[in-house]
């Protein structure tokens, strides 16, 4: 990790996204590992996509967003279907 301060702060994102995912019904195990995921995930989409870290928390927390919702989040979705009678 970054710098010295990381471990203190990923704990307390550790400890919000944990709450944050038992507060959508996700049982204590369940949102523990989510939360670890979320957090790993976004580590890895920072890598991935030169961005920072909040900027991927951020991405994935919409995607929550809309799973939960039951939408299908933006750059999700399905090519438009071809007009009828074109193949």
């Amino acid at each position: 990790m970054g710098h010295p301060t990381s471990r203190f702060c990923a704990v307390s994102e550790l400890e919000q996204l944990t709450k944050l995912c038992r507060g959508l019904g996700a049982s204590e195990a369940q949102a523990g590992a989510m939360a670890r995921q979320m957090l790993k995930r976004a580590e890895q989409l920072a890598v991935e996509r030169k961005i920072s870290r909040e900027d991927a928390m951020a991405h994935l927390l919409q995607i929550l967003r809309h799973g939960r919702a039951g939408e299908v989040p933006p750059g999700f979705q399905p090519p438009a279907a071809p007009p009828p009678g074109s193949k």
